[in-house]
């Protein structure tokens, strides 16, 4: 065992500071500040360098956690870098939003006593010292190769897949509908959470690789993916999803109510300098007023924050199940309240109420009943529980699902699952269209980024192994003939 290590028993747990809630809800800067390199590399050396690490065995990418922490520990900071990226494609971008409290550290096997190693605080480190230090490189493939590759969606998996193809060698098209690169994690994300800066330095990354980025550009409205599969010799849909849910209750013609990510992208978008006239005359903009946010995932934990910076009276988070049984990181939910954020567990909204705007949310008590078939407890109705919650504005989060893809692509034979997702092929992740793959939500459902990102390297190498086939297959009767 390496002498750096294992000293979890004489180095007590400590995460990067983080700036104080009075101070930090006044802004959009991120929360947590760097760790010096010195008390990253004594984080580090708690590690207990486990036979069987079930942070590895937790994260979707496996990424090699114990050997980058052991070399932190030892200084060793740039091949610490190597080894976190081969595994993962943005590892700043993960360590700073995925909810390790659920993944790799909270499947650490130290004893709870003495708390776990601070896994995504060391690898948003890692590689931030790595961009300063300028180690880190566009892609630059051995061989370059005449065959193109389309990629529809440039949020994460569109731009794992499109890094992970770029170093094979093919001429890599990215088409996004947005005006920028990055999706969600720049229009679903806030900077609070994830800076855009630190978005935007991977794409340019990919840029200056050779990735082409073909921005303002919708599959179904400006090309088609007819158009995509001739001119390319694969094409990966990566779109994620984007059609919000929604709950069909009394009142919801009423005013000022809104869903999660028309909220959450006005303000990233005030963030990025653009103008938005909605937020402008006020209708998404939640300064001096009572907010309630329905739902309990990192969405709704996302709009709460964002609601306390922008200056509103009061911020309510309603969700149906108690905090045990929220979906959300139980990290965010701690920092939410930290900011002011009051949550109202086991509630469920019935109605809203008001003339022409909404004025409240009528909602009933919920309690815990029998396990579903998915071993949660199931809501149940209180009798005679409801009240109402008064609420100027009430903010939707209550989940995602894909928009219909063969209406949107423009191509009726495209199938499609009972829940309206990508029906691929598990092993090849291919479509029912031959050459036309899928990666990330738009065939999971709403997901996390770090599963995205698994997800496009996993379809990358699938549509490497396509084309190369395909290939071999064409110039066969070639040699035949010859």
């Amino acid at each position: 065992m390496p002498e750096a290590m294992l000293k979890f028993v004489s180095v007590a747990q400590q995460y990067p500071a983080k700036r104080k809630a009075e101070a930090r809800a006044r802004d959009f800067d991120e929360i947590y500040q760097e760790y010096a390199r010195a008390k990253a590399g004594e984080q580090a050396s708690r590690c207990s360098q486990c036979g069987v690490p079930f942070c590895q065995i937790h994260c979707p990418l496996h990424n090699n956690i114990p050997d980058w922490l052991l070399m932190t520990s030892e200084g060793r900071l740039e091949e610490a870098y190597e080894l976190s990226s081969a595994t993962n494609n943005m590892p700043e971008i993960c360590g700073r939003i995925c909810p390790q409290d659920r993944l790799c550290e909270g499947n650490c096997v130290i004893e709870k006593g003495f708390e776990s190693v601070t896994i995504g605080s060391i690898e948003r480190f890692i590689t931030d010292t790595a961009f300063a230090q300028g180690w880190v490189k566009p892609p630059r493939p051995r061989q370059e190769r005449e065959q193109s590759v389309g990629i529809v969606g440039a949020g994460p998996a569109g731009l794992a897949a499109a890094e992970e193809l770029r170093r094979h060698g093919y001429q890599v098209h990215v088409y996004d509908r947005y005006d920028r690169v990055g999706g969600l994690l720049v229009y679903g994300i806030p900077n609070f959470k994830l800076e855009k800066q630190i978005v935007q330095r991977r794409a340019k990354l990919l840029s200056d690789g050779g990735v082409t980025f073909h921005l303002d550009c919708e599959v179904g409205r400006d090309v088609t993916l007819a158009d995509l599969r001739a001119r390319h010799a694969a094409v990966l849909i990566a779109t994620g999803v984007y059609k919000s849910r929604d709950i069909a209750i009394p009142g919801a013609g009423l005013g000022n109510i809104i869903q999660a990510m028309t909220y959450l992208t006005a303000s990233n978008r005030i963030g990025l300098g653009d103008r938005v006239p909605e937020f402008e005359s006020g209708a998404l903009n939640a300064e001096g007023k009572r907010i309630v946010v329905l739902g309990g995932g990192d969405t709704a934990m996302d709009c709460v924050r964002t609601a306390i910076r922008q200056g509103a009276k009061s911020v309510k988070c309603l969700y149906r199940r108690d905090r045990k049984n929220m979906p959300g990181s139980m990290r965010e939910v701690s920092h939410a309240e930290e900011e002011g954020v009051a949550f109202t567990w086991l509630v469920a909204p019935e109605a809203y109420t008001g003339d022409t705007i909404v004025k409240g949310v009528r909602a009933v008590r919920m309690r815990l009943g029998a396990p579903d078939a998915t071993g949660r407890q199931t809501p149940e109705e209180v009798p005679n529980s409801a009240h109402v919650v008064k609420a100027d504005l009430v903010i939707k989060a209550l989940g995602f699902d894909p928009e219909d893809l063969p209406v949107q692509f423009a191509q009726a034979d495209l199938k499609v699952t009972g829940w309206g997702t990508a029906a691929i092929d598990f092993r090849s992740k291919m479509t029912n269209l031959d050459g036309v793959f899928a990666a990330g939500d738009i065939v999971r459902g709403a997901s996390l980024v770090v599963w995205a990102v698994r997800d496009g390297r996993d379809a990358a190498e699938s549509m490497h192994r396509y084309i190369q086939a395909k290939a071999a297959a064409e110039a066969k009767p070639l040699a035949q003939a010859s």
